[in-house]
């Protein structure tokens, strides 16, 4: 098939505009907010790990009905659809090419859990459609496409929710509070991990893809690569060409909640160091990485261990802040506060749920309020995930503008401010 969509053209003749005409009642035409009587339509983009979780959690919700699955592996489809059919009245349309769906003027609102190179196109594509957005995280693959995708959203009026859940989890809002009424102090420093046990991913073979998955389609906005069978569904990650490495991976989590909680944008240096340590294979990103981020008088720090399941306090992941007055620890229980001769003064327990998270992105394209992940905020986090996989691919730190996190006086840093892309597929093309 042919991949590049010109600039200022959609798919103009597509069945599902056909097809759909007059089958989803209580739906807004694209491009308006829903008021709180409607049901919102809305498309899950991508179904394999996140994406099928997207499904299962929305269609449970009041309020909602998922009109379209869609991913280019053909094998994932129905098991999406059959999930999705048992919390809804009719069984969602399964679609290979999301380009199909955003003629469809009912729907209002789509997911995004492609992987990480599709980001970008698919929400200014869909927000120059009119649809609202929730992309999983980071919000971009590269800073360029984070700050683009900050500009469309505010363009064209809409929704642009990233999938940093911890923004809408009650005891993380409860704690960053606490945080900003100085229950520490004037809070200095925020230390951030995450450790896992990940095997090798081997040395891949090129060979020819599965039949079911149309590879070429999932490249998309990607200069096209050799199938490699190690690759998909998910050690693209590890693979600079896709993906953003576990720091974009996990560590933006972490980062975005040290940003929040420090009240800082962007940074004056980035630090990386850290490397591929444990096994010989086909991955390109490190698997062990300490970055460090500088804001004037405050500090970011990031450890990532793919290989070692043991973190700090025993923790696989998790955030600590140190103030002037105390410590809080935050990982998934809940948090605990301490005072500067490491008594615990405080100990509360919590639960997240994704489902808040898709209630908020839901609950703001009805009132038009700005989601607690905007892309604004996704952006400087997924920026600061770029920051420190630049400086660790050209060996040294960067300085950076505190005004915007540009990089300043790196010509070979700076050239990872972009990437390059498919023809017809580099960001003014689809930029409307």
């Amino acid at each position: 098939m042919s991949l590049p969509i010109h600039r200022r053209h959609f798919l103009k003749s597509s069945l599902v505009a056909g097809s759909t005409v007059g089958l989803l009642k209580n739906s807004s035409p694209a491009g308006e907010f829903v008021s709180a009587n409607d049901t919102i339509i809305l498309a899950v983009l991508g179904l394999n790990n996140r994406g099928l979780n997207h499904a299962s959690d929305i269609s449970q919700l009041p309020g909602v009905e998922i009109a379209y699955v869609c991913d280019v592996d053909e094998r994932v489809i129905p098991r999406c659809i059959e999930v999705v059919a048992k919390n809804q009245k009719r069984k969602p349309k399964g679609v290979a090419d999301f380009r199909k769906i955003l003629d469809d003027k009912t729907v209002d609102a789509v997911t995004i859990a492609m992987p990480n190179h599709w980001h970008s196109a698919a929400t200014i594509l869909s927000c120059a459609a009119g649809k609202h957005v929730y992309v999983e995280k980071p919000c971009s693959q590269t800073a360029e496409e984070g700050e683009m995708m900050v500009l469309e959203a505010q363009k064209h009026d809409r929704v642009v929710h990233m999938g940093n859940q911890r923004r809408s989890c009650p005891f993380y809002i409860e704690a960053v509070s606490k945080l900003h009424a100085g229950v520490i102090g004037n809070v200095l420093l925020a230390r951030t991990w995450y450790n896992n046990r990940r095997e090798s991913i081997g040395i891949g073979k090129v060979t020819t893809p599965p039949k079911e998955l149309d590879f070429l389609l999932w490249q998309g906005p990607a200069p096209e690569r050799p199938y490699m069978d190690n690759l998909v569904h998910y050690n693209w990650h590890w693979n600079w060409h896709w993906g953003n490495g576990e720091l974009g991976n996990n560590g933006v989590h972490f980062i975005d909640v040290a940003r929040w909680g420090l009240g800082v944008d962007y940074p004056t240096q980035v630090s990386s160091t850290g490397g591929r340590i444990r096994y010989d294979d086909d991955q390109q990103t490190p698997d062990t990485q300490l970055v460090t981020y500088s804001f004037g008088k405050r500090m970011i720090t990031w450890e990532g261990l793919s290989w070692s399941p043991y973190g700090p306090s025993g923790s696989r992941f998790g955030i600590t802040f140190h103030g002037d007055q105390g410590t809080m620890l935050l990982d998934s229980s809940g948090y605990t506060i301490f005072d500067l001769q490491n008594n615990q003064v405080g100990k509360f327990h919590g639960k997240c749920h994704d489902s808040d998270h898709y209630s908020n992105f839901l609950s703001c394209i009805r009132s038009g309020d700005r989601p607690t992940a905007d892309i604004e905020e996704g952006h400087k986090s997924s920026l600061l995930c770029h920051l420190g996989n630049i400086s660790h691919r050209v060996g040294r730190p960067i300085e950076t503008n505190s005004q915007n996190g540009h990089i300043i006086g790196d010509t070979e840093a700076q050239a990872l401010w972009t990437r390059e892309y498919r023809q017809g597929w580099e960001l003014d093309d689809i930029m409307l």
